[in-house]
């Protein structure tokens, strides 16, 4: 199991930026496939990225593509989510979660950063 904390929210304007950050401990990090969620109120929770083991390879979500950008550092045990040209869409409660590989469920789940855009 790894225990997984989110930070970098806040309120930013249309247009913004920020970084979350996932910091990550118990188990070795880089074992890990890493996602990003985000829920929005009443919504479902939806996919946001993700990034292998490694860091050399991502996936979005077609509405967060060229705008959000996924990495990870293993020496540091952090996965970040650079976002930028905000929009009030992007507000939600955003999540990072760990698997083990891409055929296996995300199992650890942070507790989540909150995030909202408005002027």
């Amino acid at each position: 199991q790894v225990q997984l904390v989110e930070s970098g929210g806040g309120l930013v304007q249309p247009g913004g930026s920020l970084r979350l950050s996932c910091a990550a401990s118990g188990r070795p990090f880089r074992n890990y496939v890493m996602g990003w969620f985000r829920q929005a109120p009443r919504k479902e929770r939806e996919f946001v990225a993700d990034i292998s083991w490694s860091g050399g390879s991502t996936h979005y979500a077609d509405s967060v593509k060229d705008r959000f950008t996924i990495s990870r550092d293993n020496a540091k045990n952090t996965m970040y989510l650079q976002m930028n040209s905000l929009n009030p869409e992007d507000t939600a409660t955003y999540c990072c979660a760990a698997r083990s590989s891409y055929s296996a469920p995300y199992n650890d789940w942070g507790q989540g950063t909150q995030v909202t855009v408005s002027s």
